[in-house]
């Protein structure tokens, strides 16, 4: 790691409230929803599953990411979710993060490792991607509204 401060956790007893306060502070800015939506119980159980693992980055014991891995059917893992809170940005801290993921994702008996990105990430998301090995395999296009934030004063 880019520092003495920064470690890697795994988390093989999640709370769901824990969870979810990494999923929301490193997800909130790339709009991640799609785990708001689920109950604690549905949580639970999906964090539960030997085929599900995750990993959280903290900085001097503060949370600055995570990663969430998944086994697939076909032995390939897919990183699920990965990502840092902003305040850790461009400090390096990414793509040691990334070179764990894929560590642990092989360690985690994949036979291929392959995670998603889109437009809405990072701009330094892709050649995170691309300077670790991921290659781009397929491009798909589609459009979503997105609502507009609301700025608390």
């Amino acid at each position: 790691m880019p520092h003495a401060g920064v470690h890697v956790v795994r988390r093989a007893s999640l709370e769901a409230e824990h969870y979810r306060r990494l999923y929301r502070a490193v997800g909130d800015a790339w709009y991640w929803h799609d785990r708001n939506v689920w109950s604690d119980e549905r949580l639970l159980r999906h964090l539960a599953l030997p085929d599900v693992a995750v990993w959280e980055c903290l900085v001097d014991d503060e949370m600055a990411g995570f990663f969430e891995l998944q086994r697939q059917d076909d032995r390939s893992v897919e990183i699920a979710y990965f990502g840092l809170v902003a305040a850790f940005m461009g400090r390096g801290i990414g793509k040691a993060l990334l070179t764990r993921a894929a560590e642990e994702a092989w360690a985690f008996g994949a036979s291929r490792v392959w995670l998603h990105t889109c437009t809405l990430d990072s701009s330094q998301a892709m050649p995170n991607y691309l300077s670790r090995g991921f290659e781009a395999v397929r491009t798909e296009r589609y459009v979503v509204q997105i609502p507009a934030r609301i700025e608390e004063y």
